[in-house]
């Protein structure tokens, strides 16, 4: 439930967000009192885009104040529209960069797309301002012919309006055509116009009605690489221990003139032939982007270079094959950015800010982009911010390493993408810090587990009979093991023993060792008689290993009496019932004889 009600809320902010920024107007109206008094167009048809600047002086003819101005675009290239955007010029005294548009609506021409442009301050009457519009548009240049061998030119084929589309009335205008080389076939030749090298201008015109369009047909040289990217996946995986990964998975198809028959490498790498064909792309990546990674469906295409500039990092991408008209590859580019650059944070609320789509190629063109925004997990979105119209998916849940209930994923869309879309995006969320001590304990439980499950399962026996030998041999260890502790404890006792004789030769305190003798004498009697329990239970099940014990039992006795008889030689040395010399020679002969009893008895010992 929590999981349902947290996706209609996103789906919910996104919607706000998208209304907010781009708001159909409702019943706008053409003012009469606005005039175009000066146009200035470029049409820059060198690459695969069409990229028109057009730098508008509006005068205010009228008696009253206009606040806001509109741009119109043909109706047959809306579907190629990819950008549109609006700017007044920083060196006047309206110092704004870049203006809001709004989509607007014209009873009256409710067939045309009308977009309402804010103007910073309100245009007084009888006064001027200098607009720049700026409108990308793809897929408008045809390939003419449609198929080509691979030893010709490409030769393209533009349509479009020889004048500025707009609702209000032109004094004077000039179009300026910039094509990407002198070679041209044929153009439109209303007067008054000039062709220059790769340059081709009209005008000035006097006079052109509101809404007027004229034929402009230009068909002329293009080698340029006609790359359109069919499909983009992106995904931006953020981590809070310092990482965001991204990877883009790229669909990319040569969209120029088909190549006719076939390919030959040997003409191709001889003649230098395919001049319309692509050999390899370059693509900008932050400058922060490491561990970058480029592959296809076989593996790692080593054919590529890296090289770290100033303010990005150069990525040289070449397929495995050159790119010809109507060819398609496909591959993977990913990297790791620091998140510190990206992601911002006061207490449990993060901003993450990225770009929607990066640089691929240069004059890109990007059909359908869909991008994946992997947050961690225990994250709660709670706003979205995107510079453009986006569509917005349904949320998915992403499962890695030690996830519990999984990620939350936006998925976000757009269609007809250029350059001029990389702009930065936010996402707002907010993540609870506790939850970043939850993977390592997950780690920490999960070896607890694994070491409980291998000291139980060490413990089990599945064998189906008994296996009488092997019981008979862990029996017969351990009374050998128990053998050797009671020796341990006896002959530990006798060293007790010795110690109390070297103090009473100094002290000739018989009183104590008397004592102390006693004390031991009766903790010998039961480790010794735990020794002939124990050799009644070797003679059972160990007869050879009886026999030893049975001997230490009779070397433990007679050390047992020795002892005894060193302490009655230390007995009459304090009484001074023997004389020093005396004492000396018989300790001797006792010390020599508990040598080689201890020896025989290690001997046993060490042969169990």
């Amino acid at each position: 439930m929590e999981r349902r009600c947290l996706s209609v809320f996103i789906a919910l902010s996104l919607l706000c967000i998208v209304s907010r920024s781009f708001v159909v107007a409702s019943d706008a109206v053409v003012s009469k009192d606005l005039v175009n008094k000066k146009v200035e167009r470029t049409i820059d048809i060198a690459s695969q885009l069409v990229k028109i600047q057009t730098k508008i002086t509006l005068e205010n003819a009228g008696k009253t104040a206009v606040k806001t101005v509109l741009l119109a675009v043909e109706p047959n290239l809306v579907q190629n529209l990819a950008y549109i955007g609006a700017t007044i010029p920083q060196n006047t005294e309206d110092n704004v960069k870049q203006l809001k548009l709004v989509q607007a609506q014209v009873k009256e021409q409710k067939n045309i797309r009308f977009w309402e442009v804010a103007l910073p301050r309100p245009l007084e009457a009888g006064r001027t301002t200098v607009l720049e519009v700026e409108t990308v548009f793809t897929h408008l240049l045809t390939a003419h012919p449609q198929q080509i061998t691979q030893n010709e030119k490409q030769l393209v084929r533009y349509r479009g309006n020889l004048y500025l589309y707009s609702p209000y009335a032109t004094t004077t205008q000039t179009t300026n055509v910039v094509l990407s080389s002198s070679s041209i076939e044929s153009f439109t030749k209303t007067k008054p116009f000039t062709q220059s090298d790769s340059n081709v201008n009209y005008g000035p015109f006097e006079n052109v009605k509101g809404l007027t369009e004229g034929e402009l047909s230009i068909h002329y040289e293009n080698n340029n690489p006609f790359l359109t990217v069919t499909n983009l996946l992106r995904i931006i995986e953020v981590s809070h221990w310092g990482n965001i990964a991204v990877e883009e998975s790229i669909h990319l198809d040569h969209t120029g003139a088909v190549l006719k028959g076939s390919f030959s490498r040997y003409d191709y790498q001889r003649e230098q032939s395919g001049t319309s064909s692509v050999k390899s792309i370059k693509t900008l990546l932050p400058a922060a982007a490491s561990d970058v990674y480029y592959r296809d469906e076989i593996g790692n295409i080593s054919t590529s270079h890296l090289k770290v500039l100033e303010d990005s990092v150069e990525v040289d991408l070449r397929p495995r094959f050159p790119l010809f008209g109507g060819w398609k590859t496909n591959y993977v580019l990913g990297y790791n950015l620091p998140s510190y650059e990206y992601l911002f944070n006061s207490d449990d609320n993060y901003i993450l800010k990225m770009r929607f789509v990066d640089h691929i190629f240069d004059d890109m063109t990007i059909d359908e982009a869909t991008v994946k925004i992997i947050l961690p997990e225990g994250a709660k979105p709670s706003k979205m911010d995107f510079p453009y119209e986006v569509t917005i998916g349904k949320q998915e849940q992403h499962f890695t390493y030690l996830d519990t209930v999984g990620r939350p994923v936006i998925v976000v869309r757009k269609s007809n993408l250029v350059e001029n879309h990389i702009i930065d995006f936010e996402i707002h969320y907010k993540f609870q810090k506790i939850l970043m001590v939850q993977e390592p304990l997950l780690v920490v439980m999960a070896f607890y587990l694994l070491f409980l499950l291998v000291i139980f399962y060490v413990r089990l026996d599945f064998s189906i009979t008994k296996d009488t030998t092997s019981e008979a041999k862990l029996r017969a260890a351990s009374l050998r093991d128990r053998t050797e502790g009671l020796q341990d404890k006896i002959s530990y006792l006798f060293q007790n023993q010795e110690a109390l004789i070297t103090k009473t030769k100094a002290s000739k305190d018989v009183a104590s060792m008397q004592a102390g003798q006693k004390k031991i004498n009766a903790e010998l009697k039961t480790e010794l008689q735990h020794l002939q329990d124990l050799y009644a239970k070797l003679k059972v099940e160990v007869p050879d290993s009886a026999e030893k014990a049975n001997e230490l039992l009779k070397l433990n006795r007679q050390i047992k009496d020795v002892i005894a008889q060193h302490v009655t030689l230390v007995e009459k040395l304090a009484y001074d019932k023997v004389n020093k010399a005396a004492f000396i020679q018989n300790e001797q002969t006792l010390v020599k004889k508990k040598e080689e009893l201890n020896g025989k008895i290690d001997t046993i010992v060490s042969s169990l």
